[in-house]
């Protein structure tokens, strides 16, 4: 009897510990995901702010009617996948490699959050200054080495692969801490047990590392994979988009019918779209993970 009551106030203390941050949490963030979602549904725009009449689903499908949207989920597909697999197959590597590093291991780690602690907004500033097709440091190295100048952000064909490195260049540090902490809480005894076998280190990586390392790398690819579909700064900032359309991804599309094409309510709703392709790929991701585990 005791125990249940003791269990009974646990719980409501940590109820009432928790009751804060929550309602914090449902007044920042909730209250402008309802209005965002009224909105959607609504016949608002920039011209005329009113809400009412409500129209539905209409805005939905009036841009998901619209091959540009298409286009734009297309990108942002191929571009999160290309991000996520090239930050996390590098941020492996390097994880591994400072895993077996002693000497000036906070050194390497200090050096490594220089970029994931700057904003993505100087981030891609600094890039575009240095990939300046006529000034910039990029092609001016390329010419010293006698090789062709390239415009790498004015080439529709190099535009999108270009915002992907400078990408992968700033988010593999946030990568690398995680897997880092992973494999620092490894246990030794698998590792002991596999070299007293016979088995060669490459062996011990497939076989002990990886398996264990999953949850821990499970964390890190869908939060990078969160990161990337919801992508915005890079490409506003670098090439607004373009040239044309091949760097448009689905929360610049959002940006553009919303503000620049004054439709509120349809920007609304492929913002909403987004959201539920990220939830869904959330929710599909854990459910992969809790049914191995």
């Amino acid at each position: 009897m005791h125990r249940f009551a003791f269990a009974d106030r646990d719980w409501r203390n940590g109820w009432a510990f928790a009751l804060p941050g929550l309602l914090t949490l449902a007044v920042v963030m909730g209250f402008p995901l309802v209005y965002a979602m009224l909105i959607s549904i609504s016949s608002l725009t920039l011209l005329k702010p009113m809400l009412q009449p409500f129209v539905g689903f209409k805005n939905f499908a009036v841009v998901m009617s619209d091959p540009l949207f298409w286009g734009a989920l297309w990108l942002t597909i191929k571009y999160s996948v290309v991000t996520v697999l090239g930050e996390f197959v590098i941020g492996l590597a390097i994880a591994l490699m400072l895993n077996r590093t002693v000497k000036m291991k906070p050194v390497y780690f200090a050096v490594l959050t220089i970029p994931m602690a700057m904003s993505p907004v100087s981030v891609a500033l600094i890039w575009r200054m240095l990939l300046q097709p006529n000034l910039g440091i990029a092609n001016q190295l390329m010419e010293t080495f006698g090789l062709p100048r390239i415009d790498w952000l004015g080439s529709a064909d190099l535009a999108l692969w270009t915002m992907a490195g400078i990408d992968i260049w700033q988010q593999t540090s946030f990568v690398v801490l995680i897997l880092a902490a992973g494999l620092a809480a490894l246990p030794r005894d698998p590792y002991e047990a596999a070299e007293v076998d016979g088995a060669n280190p490459l062996q011990q990586f497939w076989y002990i590392t990886l398996p264990m390392l999953r949850p821990v790398a499970a964390i890190a690819v869908i939060i990078q994979l969160i990161n990337e579909f919801r992508t915005y700064d890079l490409p506003y900032v670098l090439t607004k988009g373009g040239p044309g359309t091949s760097t448009e991804v689905l929360s610049f599309f959002a940006y553009r019918r919303a503000f620049l094409g004054l439709s509120l309510n349809e920007g609304a709703a492929a913002a909403f779209v987004l959201l539920l392709i990220i939830l869904g790929l959330t929710i599909a991701f854990f459910a992969s993970l809790e049914r191995q585990r």
